[in-house]
């Protein structure tokens, strides 16, 4: 439809204001990224940490102050149909030469849908599917850098990129690293292959700031071969640098992206370059989970909803409810053909559940604004999300009438869920554990202490520890990720039971002491978590000290003293203190990390 001569300026406003508003959001968004490196230089662990909560704010912050402005200068909720498609073409115009087309279609879609009815969700006036190619788009800086070998020898190559990286701290001894480095390829690739005459390494630009350790991404290009690696770079005690290991396995990367980890701080002039680079180190990794572990939530969200649809056009199974038992405060369910789970915040909660809606949305967007360490999944929250009523088994239509209807609307053929969280679906502790082998359970029992241990010293503690609150990777990992009850270390009082005053009192109903709303008693733990003999011979073998007060209010205290842990998301045996020990002693006070 062709605007009005009248409508044409306005529509040229309307584009106008919402282009300013995302190169607003994106210059804070690079500001921040950029000053990991400082950030990093510095040893400033608990600014790294701060800038990836704030930086969650950002988005909506931009997105609310767009709306406003739109509302203000144009009377939004007035502009007619014809002058919203103007806006739009308009908008289209205005990314011909932008650097991120993509995310600002997608902030684009995130004012319109804030104004307009969910009617209005088509492509006639938002984005449901690209309108420019981020194809081949320049940056300045470039988005790698290209190294030949052939025109020095490698080990001075490798050197030089990591020298390129220009970090304002000498190195321990970077001769001795890069020669781990080289042995280590060597080993991995056993004889070397012939360098051809155009060998080249391949190298973001920028590195990859995560907790304690700068990480360069690269790859190999010989002849038709290519070899992705990563190198972990890391503080000393010193206060110098050192090259903790370099990875070569393809999955070994693709963990490094996992969703139950914080996300990077990169500086990027063009993401979808480097999104583009990383798909083709891990071709497995969708694009969505990329841009959310680079920061770009939004767009991770967009990508993903994609491919969902898409998913939905070319498969016939239907959502069920997820196998398990249920929860008292989500309903679950799932496409058995699709590996994500769906969880929507039920109307009324268990008995046992004291609190409200607010209060979970508040819990789930802490998640987002933590380091998960590795222990926690990763969600995707939604809004106004309109299913294929046909695809829903009436059974879970059932329970979602009645279990969540505030949360639903039946809208023709189509089954309008008000909010929505999606996360990857993994197999539920205790189902596994039901199933398990005694060489599994010690494995899985060991993991899950594990998981409780790390997540206390990064200041999380996950309230309810019951089994199915966990779950179990693909990889073998135990994930927590049921959120509606986790807290701040720093706000629980972990105490001791006090002894009984008489035998009466202790066998009494009621508790001989008082309970504060905040008071968490660890011995207590071993009554729901340890009736079964083989879990709980597994979990007193490693995990004792989770009963122990003690443990729990030491881990508060280093918190409250800034201390920032290191958690390594490889293996011990892959770091070159551990690989090469009987060589050199291990990087300036660095101990070994527990096993992965």
């Amino acid at each position: 439809m062709e605007a009005s001569t009248n409508e044409k300026p306005v529509a040229q406003a309307i584009a106008q204001a919402m282009i300013e508003g995302f190169n607003k959001h994106y210059r804070i968004f690079r500001e921040t990224s950029r000053r990991a490196k400082e950030s990093y230089e510095a040893a400033d662990w608990q600014g790294q940490l701060s800038a990836v909560r704030d930086r969650v704010q950002f988005y909506d912050d931009r997105v609310n102050e767009a709306v406003q402005r739109l509302h203000e200068e144009f009377n939004a909720e007035s502009i007619d149909d014809a002058t919203w498609q103007a806006a739009k073409l308009h908008f289209i115009g205005l990314l011909i030469n932008h650097k991120q087309p993509e995310l600002a279609e997608t902030f684009f879609n995130s004012v319109t849908t804030k104004i307009l009815h969910r009617e209005y969700f088509s492509n006639e006036y938002i984005f449901t599917r690209p309108a420019i190619s981020t194809d081949y788009i320049e940056s300045f800086p470039p988005t790698y850098s290209s190294y030949y070998p052939a025109d020095e020898s490698l080990r001075s190559t490798i050197r030089r990129i990591i020298e390129d990286f220009d970090w304002q701290l000498p190195f321990e001894n970077l001769d001795r690293d890069v020669g781990y480095v080289m042995r280590t390829v060597e080993k991995h690739l056993g004889d070397w292959p012939k360098m051809e005459v155009n060998c080249q390494l391949q190298i973001l630009y920028s590195a990859f700031y995560r907790n304690k350790t700068a990480y360069i991404i690269g790859k190999a290009i010989n002849g038709y071969q290519e070899y992705p690696f990563v190198i972990a770079v890391r503080h000393g005690s010193s206060g110098m640098l050192y090259l903790d290991t370099i990875l070569l396995d393809t999955w070994r990367i693709s963990l490094l992206f996992s969703l139950s980890r914080a996300y990077f701080l990169v500086d990027m002039e063009v993401p979808s370059g480097y999104v583009q680079f990383l798909r083709g180190i891990m071709p497995n990794k969708p694009r969505s989970e990329l841009y959310t572990m680079i920061g770009l939530g939004k767009q991770g969200k967009t990508n993903f909803f994609r491919d969902l649809v898409a998913h939905l056009r070319h498969s016939n199974d239907q959502f069920i409810e997820a196998p398990g038992i249920r929860g008292l405060v989500m309903l679950v369910f799932t496409l058995p053909s699709y590996p994500y789970v769906f969880k929507i915040i039920k109307d009324v909660f268990g008995s046992s559940k004291n609190m409200d809606r607010a209060t979970v949305k508040k819990k789930y967007l802490l998640v987002r604004q933590v380091d998960r360490v590795g222990r926690m999944a990763d969600t995707l929250e939604f809004s106004n999300v309109a299913l294929p009523r046909s695809r829903f088994h009436p059974d879970l239509i059932a329970q979602l009438r009645l279990l969540a209807p505030s949360v639903i609307e039946e809208a023709g053929d189509s089954l309008v869920i008000k909010h929505l969280y999606i996360e990857r679906r993994m197999t539920p502790l205790n189902l596994y554990l039901d199933k398990a082998t005694e060489e599994q359970v010690d494995h899985a029992v060991r993991e899950y202490g594990q998981a409780i241990s790390e997540l206390a010293i990064a200041n999380i503690f996950p309230g309810d520890m019951l089994w199915k609150n966990f779950g179990v990777t693909r990889y073998g990992r135990v994930v927590f990720y049921d959120y509606d009850e986790i807290e701040y270390m720093t706000d629980c009082n972990f105490r001791k039971i006090p002894p009984a005053p008489n035998e009466e009192a202790e066998m009494a109903s009621e508790p001989w002491y008082s309970v504060g709303p905040r008071d968490v008693f660890p011995e207590e733990f071993a009554t729901f978590l340890l009736g079964q003999p083989r879990i709980r011979k597994a979990f007193m073998k490693h995990h004792r000290q989770l009963l122990d007060a003690r443990f729990w209010q030491d881990a508060q205290q280093k918190i409250r003293d800034g201390y920032v842990e290191d958690f390594y998301p490889y293996p011990a045996e892959l770091r070159f203190c551990n690989a090469f020990a009987d060589e050199a002693p291990a990087p300036s006070g660095q101990a070994a990390p527990p096993p992965f």
